[in-house]
């Protein structure tokens, strides 16, 4: 028998978390954040959680203030007897820092693995993680989710002639070739050298793009710097058109001009992270219902596999 369940939003993500909600079918719970003068804040449930399963959304763009605050619900919502609490975070900040890449830098994602179990979370629900050992930083069920599921019906729907998929890095090469399975086509990499974070020196293509549609994939568009460099050097190389989709569209900084600016023809993106602004270039998809009916199935002890396509 399951449980009663109600779903809570964070203040950062309630646009998404109204959707979600609806395609569940129920109304979002009461919650509200009381801010001090300091910049100190409060949440408080105004309503009975006892009992409950409570799935709290929130993603955690501007990572700091959204992740303190799905702490706060978190424990909030334990003390006040919830049955399970449940953080479904479409977008992982922090998931960048998977590893020690140099000496002496913190192993970020771990610690916020180490702060959700810290304030009792029971599970987390999350999606395209940027790097999949992110899941074994916790003790606890992490249901990841492939935008793909997605993504591909919009792919095919383009029904593009010499239709070729690239990765915009050597560590996106397995996301890229899982595309290229399902979508029976080749893949291209490309190779870029950083000299800092968001800074590319170098970029060339390994395999080749001339009379070929050009797809690139990736799960986090940041700066949109690799994105647009990437596109702009196969355009060179020959390519008809360069497409890209990606499913957590930060978009900071110059990202907004940078895409104005280049080759890519369509940048398809999800709605874990809002837009801040319109763009001709950008196609958003929603993915409140995948998110809506993966809830459903973890509240009903159901299988979720049918949305792992990889």
């Amino acid at each position: 028998m399951s449980n009663p369940i109600k779903i809570f939003t964070g203040t950062g993500t309630r646009y998404l978390s109204e959707q979600i909600a609806t395609s569940y079918g129920t109304n979002l719970g009461n919650v509200i954040r009381t801010n001090f003068s300091d910049g100190e804040y409060q949440t408080s449930f105004e309503e009975t959680v006892r009992g409950c399963d409570v799935f709290i959304i929130q993603s955690t763009f501007q990572p700091t203030d959204n992740l303190f605050e799905l702490l706060l619900m978190v424990d909030a919502a334990k003390r006040a007897s919830a049955h399970k609490v449940i953080a479904v975070m479409p977008y992982f900040g922090w998931a960048r820092q998977d590893r020690k890449d140099k000496p002496r830098v913190a192993i970020g994602a771990k610690l916020v693995a180490d702060l959700l179990a810290a304030a009792g979370v029971d599970r987390v629900m999350t999606m395209d993680l940027h790097a999949d050992q992110i899941q074994g930083f916790f003790n606890v069920p992490v249901d990841h989710l492939y935008a793909s599921t997605l993504f591909l019906d919009h792919i095919r729907s383009l029904k593009l002639d010499n239709l070729i998929i690239a990765a915009p890095d050597m560590g996106g090469s397995k996301r890229a070739n899982a595309y290229a399975k399902h979508l029976g086509c080749d893949i291209v990499i490309c190779y870029k050298q950083r000299s800092a974070a968001n800074v590319i020196d170098s970029m060339t293509v390994i395999g080749e793009v001339e009379g070929k549609n050009v797809i690139i994939v990736d799960d986090i568009c940041d700066t949109a710097g690799t994105l647009t460099k990437a596109a702009d050097m196969m355009m060179q190389k020959g390519a008809l058109s360069v497409r890209a989709v990606c499913t957590h569209a930060i978009l900071s900084g110059e990202a907004y001009e940078n895409l104005e600016k280049s080759a890519i023809k369509e940048l398809v993106v999800t709605d874990t992270i809002p837009l801040k602004q319109h763009s001709d270039k950008i196609k958003v998809v929603s993915v409140a219902n995948l998110f809506a009916d993966v809830i459903n199935r973890v509240n009903s002890h159901e299988s979720i596999s049918s949305h792992f396509i990889f």
